[in-house]
């Protein structure tokens, strides 16, 4: 047998034990949750679509969950109410895989091209390790919209729409009309300087709501002005499951959590975002602008369930691609790799929940807390330079997601040269 088909063969067999061994784990480890969300989603608009009820009066039978998602949302989800169960069952699924699928793709694939691993392989490996996430599996077996939200902001600041810049902004609106957290990324936009990308997104957001007012007046009115104020209908803040800095300070007096202490924990990682932003966009590192952000919004939004967590899946691949980019056997790479393996193996282990029933004590607020302390290391530590090489008579920057993302037009070096920036590059 030649040596590629023995190392076909041995990738095959790799990625056949770790899918099993995935599988094994996730029968024991994993929450069956009977995609409870989608229950709540789909209970809704058959109540409003087909039995003529109100959107927002719905709860889900012996809860307090109901609709929460603007009236646009519930435009998208609408056939959801034609469906029968299972099909609908099928349809999040597929959507939450491919999605999830792709942004791997379009995140790993420079880093296989630039380290020379076989594409397939990595990203096969990749899909194992993705499944075995706990944000990402329990997305799937809620029934959640969260990969699809990370899809449209991804595709859009990694310019990945048709149009490439032309139409920047679009995804990330459309993503804050579905769901209301994905705005700040438009904040994001205005903070690192592409005023027309925002005013882009705010008009797509705009759009979006006031079709969604035009056809469905009477749920727009009752969400803008009652259910969107109603906070009861989204759980209890001190819950474990909240892994947001409101959820810390809730689980230090669940009876009355300051909230004073949470808008001045708040106000200082936005200050904090802001300034690791701005870095990572003057080195047209826009990859490491959409982790960060996406670290941030889980940070101070006052509920960050943990399959919200899905917007972190960026910050570890960069770490993974920031130590392939360092050089062989150094310390950065080690650090870099440690930090992945520590932060994902975390992030499987469903360790908060060893807390769910008594978060005191200072064992209580260290690992109650402990996918929010990992938000924090990733918006304080994650490398957001990219790396500079020559290409010729004139230096290219290569951000560490391999695409060109940024429209600046170009930067002087310290001799007074110029050199361009945010072109297609060719990573070899």
């Amino acid at each position: 047998m030649a040596q590629g088909a023995r190392r076909t063969v041995g990738q095959i067999v790799v990625v056949v034990v770790l899918a099993v061994a995935v599988a094994a784990f996730l029968s024991v480890a994993a929450a069956r949750h009977g995609f409870f969300d989608l229950q709540v989603y789909r209970g809704a608009l058959v109540w409003w679509a087909r039995d003529g009820g109100e959107l927002y009066d719905y709860l889900r039978p012996g809860t307090q969950y109901g609709f929460t998602y603007p009236p646009f949302a519930a435009l998208l989800m609408l056939p959801m109410a034609y469906l029968p169960w299972h099909a609908a069952i099928v349809v999040s699924v597929v959507a939450g895989v491919a999605t999830s699928a792709v942004l791997i793709w379009w995140l790993l694939d420079p880093v296989s091209r630039r380290a020379g691993w076989t594409r397939w392989f990595a990203f096969a490996v990749a899909l194992c390790l993705a499944a075995a996430f706990e944000p990402m599996r329990e997305t799937i077996n809620f029934g959640q919209v969260n990969t699809l939200l990370l899809f449209l902001v991804a595709m859009d600041l990694l310019r990945l729409l048709p149009g490439g810049s032309r139409w920047a902004g679009i995804g990330i609106g459309l993503a804050t009309a579905i769901k209301l957290t994905p705005g700040i990324f438009i904040v994001y936009l205005l903070v690192t300087g592409r005023i027309r990308a925002a005013v882009t997104a705010v008009a797509a957001a705009t759009g979006a709501t006031v079709l969604a007012a035009a056809l469905f007046p009477d749920a727009s009115r009752e969400f803008w002005t009652t259910a969107l104020w109603n906070t009861g209908r989204v759980g209890e803040l001190a819950f474990v499951s909240n892994q947001s800095l409101r959820g810390v300070v809730a689980r230090l007096d669940p009876t009355s959590p300051s909230t004073v202490a949470w808008l001045a924990l708040v106000a200082a990682t936005v200050a904090f975002w802001v300034w690791r932003s701005r870095a990572a966009v003057s080195a047209g590192n826009e990859a490491a602008g959409l982790a960060l952000t996406g670290a941030v919004m889980c940070l101070v939004s006052p509920v960050t369930w943990v399959h919200h967590l899905v917007w972190l899946l960026p910050a570890l691949l960069l770490l993974v691609e920031g130590a392939v980019a360092a050089p062989s056997r150094s310390r950065r790479r080690r650090l870099l790799l440690a930090a992945a393996i520590v932060g994902y193996g975390f992030l499987i282990s469903r360790i908060v929940w060893a807390w769910e029933k008594d978060f005191t004590g200072l064992d209580g607020f260290v690992f109650s807390n402990t996918y929010v302390w990992i938000s924090l290391a990733l918006l304080a530590l994650l490398p957001v330079r990219g790396a500079v090489r020559a290409d010729g008579p004139a230096a290219s920057v290569v951000e560490p997601s391999g695409v060109a993302q940024l429209d600046q037009a170009e930067r002087r070096t310290p001799a007074g040269q110029r050199h361009l920036i945010g072109r297609p590059l060719t990573v070899r």
